[in-house]
């Protein structure tokens, strides 16, 4: 029965169904009480959609995480019991998509009925696969549509024809953690039809390329070039030919001693598709994760990346302008070396007591480093059994190291 309000209007008990009472189809409740929620849902009734976090039979209704991205949908839901994380795997899955998925996949809206022109299920594959694992999803964002209808006109005639045009990316894996491979190089070398890689590069690198690409080591190691490096570049031109989608994966930059230009060069001389994705060089990741900026205000407004590789035991370098004031040298390849180019950097006129910082298997779980003097260092060495890949950083920059060392705070 109705009662009378204390502001003087009327109370009414609710009914035991909404319905009864109101025209309601989507129930949302969240009181912050379980025990009321569920008397809320209680009454909503058989034909009623109910969303709650409270864990009831009758709240049926989930809200995922979306991603939208022109034609494609994309829903991450966890039985409605925690959005933060069905959120947090939205934000990693849009991170991984390419750039131009969205414009790539409006032009086929336009294309019309495919099977009509790939009659074939095998041929349609091809195309689709060939489409989403090619270049044009990484970069139709930033084309015309005419480009981007004629890029995609010519596949499909390459897939009615059975004919599959084959691409080479030449990528920078990084120093070593995988959380500093780049977003560009993750989408690659998950796409690679196969992938030849170094050495260097981490099996939890290795683990993201698709499972099954073919995967080919070619070396390299010190005086030890599994593959030698004309081989290597012979073979990427093979792989391309047949029409694959091939990823020549190098620890570091490709560009930076990593003998990336002698490998695009054949590609080039042959007419083949490639592109280059660099990545974090070692200088600046293993700088980075040991605590010491390349340059700074006070003490290096240059730096300079050198080669310590020996050849017949001795460097042969321009040491007169490694000696400057205000300079940081970062040597790749040097361990080996390192007697040599602490003796020459003395002999040139370098102080016996500048800073030096060796960092070995930097940004990995493995990293370590060790800090000296140009006179001390080559003991330090001996002493600690540093071993490659080294990276050797010389400069008044390495002073930096005790109070920048955030790894290991």
């Amino acid at each position: 029965m109705p009662e009378d309000a204390p502001d003087g209007g009327r109370l009414e008990a609710l009914p035991k169904s909404l319905t009864d009472a109101f025209p309601v189809s989507l129930l949302l409740v969240e009181t912050g009480d379980p025990e009321e929620d569920i008397k809320w849902i209680e009454r909503a009734g058989p034909r009623v959609m109910v969303w709650s976090p409270t864990r009831h039979p009758m709240a049926r209704v989930q809200f995922p995480a979306t991603i939208n991205r022109g034609p494609l949908r994309i829903s991450v839901d966890t039985a409605g019991r925690w959005p933060t994380v069905a959120n947090w795997f939205r934000q990693k899955l849009d991170t991984l998509l390419p750039q131009g998925i969205a414009s790539t996949l409006e032009a086929m809206v336009s294309q019309g009925d495919l099977k009509s022109k790939l009659t074939t299920p095998h041929q349609r594959r091809t195309f689709w696969y060939g489409l989403l694992d090619g270049p044009l999803v990484n970069r139709a964002h930033q084309m015309a549509d005419d480009e981007i209808h004629g890029e995609i006109q010519a596949r499909i005639d390459a897939a009615a024809a059975g004919r599959s045009e084959g691409e080479v990316y030449l990528v920078g894996a990084g120093p070593g953690d995988p959380d500093l491979l780049t977003v560009k190089a993750l989408r690659v070398i998950a796409q690679a039809d196969v992938v030849l890689y170094d050495r260097l590069v981490s099996k939890e690198i290795l683990a993201r390329v698709r499972a099954d690409a073919e995967m080919i080591h070619v070396g390299k190691q010190r005086s030890n070039h599994t593959v030698p490096q004309d081989q290597i570049n012979q073979r990427l031109v093979e792989l391309a030919k047949e029409g694959r989608t091939v990823v020549r994966l190098k620890g570091g930059d490709p560009f930076i001693f990593g003998r990336g230009g002698e490998e695009i060069e054949s590609l080039a001389e042959a007419g083949l598709k490639f592109q280059v994705v660099p990545g974090i060089t070692a200088a600046s990741g293993c700088s980075a994760y040991a605590g010491i900026p390349l340059t700074h205000r006070d003490y290096a407004q240059s730096v300079r990346f050198v080669t310590g590789h020996l050849k017949n035991n001795t460097c042969d370098l321009p040491w007169n302008d490694f000696v400057q004031s205000n300079q940081t040298l970062v040597f790749y390849m040097g361990l080996v070396g390192l007697p040599v180019i602490a003796s020459e950097l003395i002999k040139h006129g370098m102080p016996a007591d500048m800073p030096v910082a060796l960092v070995s298997k930097g940004t990995t779980p493995e990293q370590t480093v060790v800090t000296g003097s140009l006179e001390s260092i080559a003991g330090v060495v001996e002493r600690s059994e540093v071993r490659a890949p080294t990276l050797i950083i010389v400069g008044e920059v390495v002073k930096l190291r005790g109070k920048l060392d955030w790894l290991n705070r």
